[in-house]
């Protein structure tokens, strides 16, 4: 009985509809093109070095040229240069039925798109035809120019390089036995953190080697050589083998080259055919050892070597992208299509073997067309501090992520600057810190959940990952520090709110605010992450919350943890704090998005309204109020926890995201909290988070009191002296508005 799941969905005009080539058969065709050589039942063909298997991995290789290029020609636009030097490797993967493929390169989206749509996923987004492929692409509500997790079949997005190899980490953490292939660009292999963040990954998880890096080496950047060029091919392997890759299987274009091509790469659809057909035998080969070693437990990459462009309409960084000229009409396009076109009995064994591998189309067979079941919660332990005492809001918090750790044995806790720096130890002393050294003096065990590598990139990016893929997962750092790892979260941040399944939030939390870090200087007075986060608010499904106290805290982490694709970004401090609110208040809170925590005074001189983000800045506000008060105004203090809530509901694109959340706070209970005749928003950080407050509010006048620069100095309060943020400073702009204070 078949396992293969097929497309329910059929089109009665052939797939082939569109293409404006079609060629004749190869020689080669009636020997070794009789079948389809990718078995039904297994998903995959018996053997690489049968010549039919061969041979048809040649015809599926050039096929995904041709689609990826004619379908970039349709538009006069986007990438198939780089995606075009790594059909063969890729065709290899699809013939072996290793399908759940990720790219840190989001300019080989044509060439994934492509596999795509030979396979029928696209079906499912009514694409059926290479004239509806072309139609759809590079249009809203079809193919973007560059990945998206959205697309049938594709398991991540891509887009900034130097993020994919995450995502394949992540695969292979959660679904062990499944090979994860990602492809990496020589271009992008300068990129920060690549090799050093598998090398990091395999100290931690040893056994974990599922993953297979697939170096694509042509020689060319996006618009210039690559820097690695000048390589040779035994430094490349010393290269990867300094970064723990046990086995590293390389296959050098130039090695086949039987027409005397000039220069180190070169393009391997220029041999001729019978050292086309060794050649592709020799990638299917490494392809099919590379992946049994690393299935096996063996730290494996594998590298193909040849020129940028092969098989398109020209080779190097030229290829890498067209340009509005580049129509289909263009002698250089025609050329390359009407050189690479199939016949069409040659398309349909293609198709058919793509359907098959895998065990049917990536669209519904690759791991991240399910969603992965998780272990259940229940309530979570909070405890209830008393209103008035001191706690600290990080180690509050701590506790309850040592016991969801716990609940799931999966969730993973990342941080590069360590727990304790930010006042939770208490996550090692329950979780360990993964290392391949026990000692229990630094709560260091090889099975512990806190991923601890020197790189925030590495941080976010796996915690990222393992959201995206379905898993729990949590990143915690110092806001100073959150900048170097937080483009990734925005990447799956987005890429969460195309999915059409469900799969956990990034978790993220931020210590050590810039008040809290007077001694250490500028260098880790950085927050202004939170007006880059804040900015992604009208995203949708971006939140940005400040908890006030150990109390909310605690809340604001049960939220984050129990959504769902969305980004959840909590900023909070890791020093005693007076505890302001109870847990219920907390919920209220955090609901509303704000709520008052001080109110006094018969204001016969008026009103004056502060909204204050964060917990450590409400002490310098709070200490004006009894000033206040006693010179005649009445005092509001709000502490905004969730500025997300202020907003309108028409103000943010609610109903475009997955798992929306459609609550904002109605106008009568948001004016009850902001409308004052002076309002003065406060913030210990940028002020970007309160705009929802500045656009609805009602007020006579308006301050903003925010966080200006970083600085060297002895104490939290000389830093707020110095960014006029101290009770002082803020009484003397008050002044300058004209309030009167005996």
């Amino acid at each position: 009985m078949s396992n293969v799941q097929q497309p329910t969905a059929q089109a009665s005009t052939p797939f082939t509809h569109g293409m404006s080539y079609f060629g004749a058969l190869w020689p080669e065709h009636a020997h070794h093109g009789k079948r389809p050589a990718v078995q039904l039942e297994s998903g995959r063909i018996a053997d690489p070095s049968d010549a039919a298997a061969v041979y048809q991995c040649l015809l599926l290789a050039d096929a995904l040229r041709y689609c990826t290029l004619q379908v970039c020609a349709a538009k006069a636009s986007g990438h198939p240069g780089g995606f075009a030097s790594s059909a063969d490797a890729y065709a290899a993967l699809v013939m072996l039925g290793h399908t759940n493929i990720v790219t840190e390169v989001g300019h080989h989206a044509p060439g994934f798109y492509s596999a795509m749509f030979l396979d029928r996923s696209l079906e499912a987004m009514g694409i059926f035809t290479m004239e509806d492929f072309a139609q759809r692409y590079r249009e809203r509500h079809g193919l973007l120019g560059h990945l998206s997790g959205a697309i049938p079949g594709l398991l991540a997005p891509a887009g900034p390089l130097g993020q994919g190899q995450h995502f394949a980490l992540a695969g292979a953490l959660l679904h062990p036995g499944v090979l994860f292939p990602v492809t990496i660009g020589d271009g992008g292999l300068g990129e920060p953190y690549v090799l050093s963040a598998m090398k990091h990954f395999h100290f931690a998880y040893p056994q974990v080697t599922n993953y297979l890096p697939v170096l694509v080496w042509n020689g060319f950047s996006q618009e210039h050589h690559s820097m690695v060029a000048r390589m040779s091919n035994a430094q490349m392997r010393e290269y990867w083998r300094a970064h723990d890759f046990d086995e590293v299987i390389l296959v050098d274009a130039k090695d086949y080259d039987d027409v005397g091509q000039e220069g180190v790469f070169v393009d391997a659809t220029r041999f001729s055919p019978e050292a086309r057909l060794a050649f592709t035998a020799a990638v299917l080969a490494g392809v099919a050892k590379a992946a049994e070693s690393a299935l096996a437990g063996t730290h494996t990459a594998f590298i193909i070597k040849q020129l940028k462009g092969a098989g398109v309409h020209t080779t190097g960084a030229k290829a890498h992208n067209l340009h509005p000229a580049d129509t289909l009409d263009s002698p250089t396009i025609r050329s390359a299509l009407e050189r690479h076109a199939l016949a069409p009995e040659a398309w349909e064994l293609v198709r058919e073997n793509c359907v098959r591998a895998g065990g049917g189309p990536a669209g519904r067979t690759v791991v991240t067309e399910k969603v992965l079941e998780l272990p259940p919660l229940g309530d979570f332990p909070l405890q209830e501090f008393p209103v008035g005492e001191k706690a600290v809001p990080s180690t509050a918090m701590g506790a309850l992520v040592a016991w969801l750790g716990q609940q799931d044995r999966r969730l993973v806790v990342s941080n590069a600057d360590g727990n304790e720096a930010s006042n939770m130890k208490n996550i090692n002393d329950a979780l360990k810190i993964r290392h391949p050294i026990a000692d229990p003096a630094y709560n260091q065990d090889p099975n512990g959940q806190v991923y601890e590598p020197l790189s925030e990139d590495a941080c976010a990016g796996l915690a990222a990952a393992l959201a995206l893929f379905g898993g729990r997962s949590l990143w915690l750092s110092y806001e100073s520090f959150a900048i170097n790892g937080w483009p990734i979260v925005q990447t799956v941040g987005q890429a969460m709110a195309e999915l059409r399944r469900r799969t956990p939030s990034v978790v993220c939390m931020f210590t050590a605010g810039a008040l809290e870090q007077g001694r250490n200087g500028w260098t880790h007075q950085r927050p202004e992450i939170e007006a880059y986060i804040a900015a992604q608010m009208r995203n949708g499904n971006v939140f940005l919350l400040y908890p006030c106290d150990a109390n909310s805290i605690q809340v604001a982490y049960e939220y984050a943890a129990t959504s769902y694709n969305r980004v959840m970004a909590i900023i909070a401090s890791k020093s005693p704090l007076p505890v302001r609110l109870t847990l219920e208040a907390s919920r209220r809170a955090l609901r509303d998005g704000a709520i008052a925590v001080a109110e006094a005074g018969a204001g016969s001189k008026g009103s004056i309204v502060f909204a204050v983000l964060g917990d450590m800045i409400l002490e310098p506000v709070l200490a004006l109020q009894e000033p206040l008060v006693r010179s005649g105004y009445r005092v509001r203090v709000v502490s905004v926890v969730n500025p997300r809530a202020l907003y309108r509901p028409g103000d943010l694109p609610v109903d475009t995201v997955a798992e929306p959340d459609r609550h904002f706070l109605e106008d009568e209970r948001f004016h009850e909290l902001f409308d004052g005749d002076l309002l003065v928003a406060v913030s210990g950080g940028p002020a970007t988070a309160l705009e929802p407050v500045l656009q609805r509010a009602r007020y006579g006048s308006l301050e903003i009191l925010a966080w200006q620069r970083g600085e060297t100095t002895a104490s939290t309060g000389e830093l707020l002296q110095l960014n006029g943020l101290d009770s002082a400073g803020m009484m003397e702009r008050l002044r300058a508005r004209g309030v009167e204070v005996h």
